[in-house]
C-alpha cells in the first residue's frame, strides 16, 4: 500500500477549484458576492468572449490592504465569519475559498485600495505562482481581472463550452445577483458592448422588470407578506406574473433566500403548487420572488457553490410561499395579460387585397357608380350557386341590447352586444371593446363557485373501499407513508402498515375515488422523498390533486364552446366574472378575456 502524504498546497487550491470554479461564471460569481459584501455602491463587469478570454469586476467597496490581500489568497481565510457560528452567517460568501481556488486555475489579478488610503497595492498570480507584487493606482475600492482559465488544465478546459454559452451563463449571474440588490448599481460589458446599466436604489419592481421583462410589471403582481416564525419573522416580496403571463421554459423564474440567488427544488415546487389549477402543465410561471427569514432557520452552507439551501422547517417555508403566492394573486382579481396578439393585430392593420371572385366581379361590371340610379320596387334577389360560394357564410350573431339606463353603473366588462362563432361574447366596455372566451372563463368561476360553496372540503370525505387494497412498496416507502397516515386520514386517505412491505389502503378521499391506490402512494411518497420526512408535505400533494379533481370537474360542468347565449345570459356571465377572483385566467392559464381599447379600435380605420 502506498504511503499516505500531505498534497502540495498548490494540487489542493486546484482540486477545490473544481468545486467552486467549475466554469468562468462560477468564477464571475465569487467575485460579485465579494464585492457586494465589501459594501460596494457600483459594481462594472467585463466580460471577454463570454468570459473565456477574461472577465473583470471592479467595485468601490471598502477595499483591502497589502496584507489583508496577501491573506485573502490564502484557503480558508475570511473577514466574513468574525465568530464561530456559521449557523448564523450573514453574508454572501464565508468559506474563504473562492479567490485561491480561482487564482490557481487562471493567471489572477488583484488590485485594491482601502478606502482613506492614498496608496492601492496590486498582485498577480498565474495559475498558483505568484509572479509580480507592488504598488498601484486606482480609486478607492477593488479590481479583480481574471484571465486563460484552465489554460494550464486541458482536461477541464476542453469541458468549456462555446464562448455564446459562457456568455449566456454569466450574464444570468449578474442579472440575479443584481436584482438581489436594487440598491447597487451595476453595469454589464461584453466586448465593446453596454449589455445593461442600471441605477442605484431602484425600486424593487423597477429593476425586475428591466432584468426580466418591462411587460412583467404591467402583467404582474406585488407581494409584501409576513408570518412569525419562532425565531423572528418569515417574510416574501417581489412580483409574480399573471397566469396568462408565462413561458414555455421555467428560466424566467428568479428566487432568493435572503439575498442569496438559489435554485432549490422545494421552493421551484411551491411556486409548481401555487399555479397548480392556472397553468398548464407545459407552462410556467414568470416570478422573482425575495424570502427573508432568520439566519439560523436556513442553512446555506450544503454546497459549495452556495446555489442549494436547506430549511429548519420546510413545510412551513413551503405552505407559506403558496400561500403568499395565491393571496397575491387574487388581488389581481380579473387581470389578464391585456395585450393583445402583435401577430394578431398585425394582420388587421393592412387593408386584405385580393382578387374578387369572378360571381361578384360580374355583378359590378359595367355599372355607373357616378349617379344614383331611380329607386324600383324591391324584389327578392335571385343568388346563382356560384354567387352563394362566393360569400362567406354568417360566423356572428348579434342580438337586441339590453337598454341601458343612464345612472346605469360602468362595468369593468362592459355590456354584451352578441356572440362570435357561438364561442366568443363581445361586450361594449366604456373603454374599449372586450372579447371574452365563454368557456375558458365559466370553466374558471365554476371552480371557484365550488371552492366558496365548501367543495373542497366536501372532496376530502373518505369513501371506503368495499375490499381494502393492499399496495408493495419498498420498506423504506411505507416507513414514510406510515409516519403521514395521520395527516394523510385527514384528508380522507386512510392507510395502515400491512407487513414490512405492504400498505393497506381502508378508503380514498370521494373525489379520488376512481383513482389508482398504488399509483397515489407512489407519488406522495415520491414527494416525501424530494421535501422530507413530514406528514405535512404528503397532505399538501393530496390537497394539489383534489384542486386539480375540482378542475375536472369545473371543466365539465361549465359552458362549452359552440352554445348558443341569451344576451341575458352574457351579461350574467361578465358580471360574475368581475365579482370573481382569478377570472383572468381559466384554469389552464390562458386568459378569460382581452380588451381592445378604443384608440386601437380607431386606428385600425386610420383615425390616429
Amino acid at each position: 500500500m502506498p504511503n499516505i502524504r500531505r498534497l502540495p498546497e498548490h494540487l489542493v487550491n486546484r482540486i477545490a477549484a473544481g468545486e467552486v470554479v467549475e466554469r468562468p461564471a462560477a468564477a464571475l460569481k465569487e467575485l460579485v458576492e465579494n464585492a457586494i459584501d465589501a459594501g460596494a455602491e457600483r459594481i462594472a463587469v467585463k466580460l471577454t468572449e463570454g468570459g473565456l478570454g477574461a472577465l473583470e469586476v471592479i467595485d468601490d467597496g471598502c477595499g483591502m490592504s497589502p496584507e489583508e490581500m496577501a491573506l485573502a489568497l490564502e484557503r480558508h481565510a475570511t473577514s466574513k465569519l468574525p465568530d464561530e457560528e456559521i449557523e448564523r452567517v450573514a453574508t454572501l460568501g464565508f468559506r474563504g475559498e473562492a479567490l485561491p481556488s480561482i487564482a490557481s486555475v487562471s493567471r489572477f489579478t488583484l488590485e485594491s485600495r482601502p478606502r482613506g488610503s492614498d496608496q492601492g497595492w496590486r498582485r498577480v498570480v498565474d495559475h498558483g505562482v505568484e509572479i509580480e507584487s507592488g504598488p498601484a493606482a486606482l480609486p478607492a475600492g477593488t479590481r479583480v481581472r481574471v484571465e486563460q482559465v484552465f489554460a494550464r488544465v486541458p482536461a477541464r478546459r476542453k469541458f468549456l463550452r462555446t464562448p455564446r454559452s459562457e456568455y449566456a451563463a454569466s450574464l444570468d449571474v449578474v442579472r440575479r445577483l443584481a436584482m438581489a440588490r436594487a440598491d447597487i448599481a451595476f453595469t454589464l460589458e461584453h466586448g465593446d458592448r453596454r449589455i445593461f446599466g442600471l441605477q442605484q436604489d431602484q425600486d424593487l419592481a423597477d429593476r425586475v422588470a428591466q432584468i426580466v421583462a418591462r411587460e412583467l410589471k404591467d402583467n404582474g403582481v406585488g407581494i409584501d407578506l409576513e408570518r412569525p416564525t419562532d425565531t423572528g419573522t418569515m417574510r416574501l416580496t417581489g412580483i409574480a406574473g399573471l397566469p396568462t403571463y408565462n413561458r414555455g421554459v421555467a428560466d424566467h423564474q428568479y428566487l432568493f433566500v435572503n439575498g442569496r440567488p438559489v435554485k432549490d427544488r422545494l421552493l421551484t415546487g411551491a411556486v409548481r403548487g401555487a399555479y397548480s389549477d392556472m397553468l398548464a402543465r407545459d407552462r410556467h410561471a414568470v416570478l422573482a420572488l425575495f424570502l427573508e427569514l432568520p439566519p439560523e432557520e436556513v442553512d446555506v452552507n450544503v454546497h459549495p457553490a452556495k446555489t442549494e439551501v436547506r430549511f429548519r422547517d420546510a413545510p412551513g417555508v413551503r405552505g407559506f410561499i403558496v400561500s403568499g403566492l395565491r393571496r397575491a394573486l387574487d388581488t389581481g382579481d380579473r387581470r389578464s395579460a391585456q395585450s393583445p396578439d402583435a401577430a394578431a393585430m398585425g394582420r388587421w392593420q393592412a387593408e386584405p387585397v385580393r382578387e374578387e371572385p369572378a360571381a361578384l366581379r360580374s355583378i359590378f361590371e359595367g355599372r355607373d357608380w357616378s349617379a344614383p340610379k331611380p329607386r324600383v320596387a324591391e324584389r327578392a334577389p335571385v343568388w346563382r350557386s356560384d354567387e352563394r360560394e362566393a360569400l362567406a357564410p354568417i360566423q356572428g350573431r348579434a342580438e337586441e341590447a339590453i337598454p341601458v339606463e343612464e345612472d346605469a353603473p360602468e362595468y369593468p366588462l362592459g355590456i354584451a352586444r352578441g356572440q362570435v362563432a357561438n364561442t366568443y361574447i363581445v361586450a361594449e366596455a366604456k373603454d374599449g371593446l372586450v372579447i371574452v372566451d365563454q368557456h375558458a372563463a365559466h370553466e374558471r368561476l365554476v371552480l371557484e363557485r365550488l371552492r366558496a360553496a365548501g367543495a373542497g372540503e366536501a372532496t376530502t370525505r373518505a369513501q371506503a373501499l368495499l375490499m381494502p387494497d393492499v399496495v408493495e412498496l419498498e420498506e423504506d416507502a411505507c416507513d414514510r407513508l406510515e409516519e403521514a397516515a395521520e395527516k394523510l386520514a385527514d384528508l380522507g386517505l386512510e392507510i395502515e402498515r400491512f407487513g414490512p412491505g405492504a400498505m393497506l389502503v381502508r378508503s380514498l378521499p370521494h373525489a379520488l375515488a376512481r383513482t389508482d391506490p398504488g399509483k397515489l402512494l407512489r407519488d406522495i411518497d415520491d414527494d416525501l422523498v424530494k421535501h422530507g420526512l413530514d406528514a405535512e408535505r404528503g397532505a399538501l400533494l393530496l390537497g394539489e390533486k383534489l384542486d386539480l379533481v375540482l378542475a375536472t370537474m369545473a371543466c365539465h360542468g361549465s359552458v362549452r364552446a359552440g352554445r348558443t347565449l341569451r344576451v341575458e345570459e352574457m351579461n350574467t356571465l361578465l358580471r360574475e366574472m368581475e365579482r370573481t377572483p382569478r377570472s383572468g385566467q381559466c384554469n389552464h392559464g390562458r386568459p378569460t378575456w382581452v380588451k381592445l381599447s378604443m384608440d386601437d379600435v380607431e386606428k385600425l380605420f386610420g383615425r390616429h
